[in-house]
C-alpha cells in the first residue's frame, strides 16, 4: 500500500468510539519487525507497537483509531473512502485517519533509525478516554519504556497545510454553581428570594470574561456560561435555586483557586455552592526542545513553510502524554471539517503528511 490506500482502508473500517474496527489488528500484521504490546481495558482497545533499531532516544507516533458517529445527511457513505476532485471524502479523513495512515506508513518504510520508534493507538480518544492512551503510558512508566518525544498526528492545520503546530493546549475547569434562594408567589416577590435576579444583577460581569491577559502561546481564560436553569416553568411561581454550569479553557495562568476567588467576587452575601472539575490541565512544550526544531525543519523542508506554534482548540490525548514528562507536539492536515457532514481531506496534504513525518524521523536519527 502506499498512503492514500493505507487510508482509505482506514476510513472503509468502521471504528466508532470504542470500537478499533479491526484496525490494531491489522497494524500489527502490517508492521512486519515491530513488537506489539497489546493493553486493552474493557472494551477499548490499544496497542504499543515499538522497534529498537538500535542505542538512541526513543521516539513515539500517538493517536487514535476511533472516531465520532457520522451523522445523518451525508452525500456519500462515511464509511466508504471516496476519492473526488482531489479529496478523500470519509469519517475521520481529517480526524484523525490521515495522521494514522501518515506515520504508520513512515514507520513501515523506516529501515534505520537510532533509537526506537514506536507507535501508540487507542479507540477511546473520542469517548471518555479513561481506558485508552493513559493506561498504555502507565504501562510503559511501570516497565520504564517511556518515549523521550512524542509526536501526536491529530489535525492541526488552519487555513493551509503547513502552516501550524500545537506546542501546547489548553486545560478545561468545568463548573456547578447553586444559587440558593426562598420559593415564592409571583405576585408577592417581597416574601421571596429570587436567585434568578440575584444573579441577573452580576451576569454581564461574569459572562464572557477574560480571567488573565494569556500571553505569546495562550489566549485568555474566558469564563464560559453553558446553562442556566431554574423555576418549574410555570409564571406564578419564583425558584427556591438555580443552577449555572460553565466551563474555563484555562492556561497557566489561571487555575481553580482563580476560577473560585472570581465567583466568590461577584456572588459574595449570596448563598450558594460551587464545585468544579478539571477535565485537563495545561501545558506547553519548550520550542526550544529537538522536538520542536526538529518537526519545524521537516515541515519546513517539505512545505516551505514556517509553521506557527499554537495552543489553540480543545484537548487531545497530548495532555496525558505532557503529564508523564514527555516532549510532546502535533501536527497533522487542516482540520476545517472535523466532526462534521462530509469530512474530507486532501490527497495532497496526506501525501504531504506522510513526507514530513518520513523526514523528520530521518532527521531525528541523526
Amino acid at each position: 500500500m502506499d498512503v492514500v490506500q493505507l487510508l482509505k482502508y482506514l476510513i472503509n473500517s468502521k471504528s466508532e468510539t470504542p470500537d478499533d474496527g479491526g484496525i490494531l489488528n491489522f497494524v500489527e500484521d502490517y508492521l512486519q519487525g515491530f513488537e506489539a504490546i497489546r493493553i486493552d481495558v474493557e472494551d477499548v482497545k490499544n496497542l504499543f507497537i515499538f522497534k529498537k533499531f538500535g542505542e538512541g532516544k526513543h521516539l513515539c507516533f500517538a493517536g487514535h483509531v476511533d472516531v465520532v458517529p457520522s451523522g445523518e445527511g451525508w452525500n456519500t457513505n462515511p464509511y466508504e473512502a471516496v476519492e473526488k476532485d482531489g479529496y478523500i471524502y470519509g469519517r475521520g479523513a481529517q480526524d484523525m485517519k490521515s495522521g494514522l495512515a501518515a506515520f504508520i506508513q513512515a514507520a513501515k518504510d523506516t529501515n534505520d533509525f537510532k533509537g526506537t520508534l514506536s507507535l501508540l493507538l487507542t479507540s477511546d480518544e473520542e469517548g471518555e478516554a479513561t481506558n485508552g492512551t493513559v493506561k498504555v503510558l502507565e504501562y510503559l512508566q511501570k516497565n520504564n519504556m517511556l518515549p523521550n518525544a512524542c509526536v501526536v498526528a491529530e489535525p492541526t492545520c488552519e487555513e493551509e497545510f503547513g502552516d501550524a503546530i500545537k506546542v501546547g493546549r489548553r486545560g478545561s475547569i468545568n463548573g456547578y454553581l447553586t444559587l440558593k434562594g426562598k420559593q415564592g408567589h409571583a405576585a408577592y416577590p417581597e416574601k421571596a428570594v429570587n436567585p434568578i435576579h440575584q444573579l441577573a444583577k452580576v451576569l454581564g460581569d461574569m459572562a464572557g470574561v477574560d480571567l488573565d491577559e494569556g500571553d505569546e502561546f495562550f489566549a485568555p481564560s474566558k469564563f464560559v456560561i453553558t446553562d442556566i436553569r431554574a423555576g418549574m416553568q410555570v409564571t406564578n411561581v419564583t425558584p427556591n435555586d438555580l443552577k449555572m454550569m460553565f466551563n474555563v479553557r484555562n492556561n497557566t495562568k489561571t487555575t481553580q483557586k482563580e476560577v473560585r476567588e472570581f465567583v466568590a467576587k461577584h456572588l459574595a452575601g449570596l448563598d450558594y455552592e460551587l464545585r468544579l472539575t478539571q477535565g485537563s490541565y495545561p501545558f506547553k512544550t519548550e520550542t526550544n526542545t529537538r522536538l520542536v526544531k526538529t518537526i519545524d525543519e521537516a515541515i519546513k523542508k517539505v512545505t516551505c513553510k514556517e509553521p506557527k506554534h499554537s495552543t489553540a482548540g480543545g484537548t487531545s490525548d497530548a495532555r496525558f502524554i505532557s503529564a508523564f514528562g514527555v516532549d510532546v507536539i502535533e501536527f497533522g492536515v487542516r482540520n476545517d471539517t472535523i466532526h462534521s457532514l462530509n469530512e474530507r481531506t486532501t490527497k495532497k496534504e496526506v501525501e504531504a503528511l506522510y513526507k514530513v513525518f518520513k523526514t523528520f524521523i530521518q532527521n531525528w536519527s541523526m
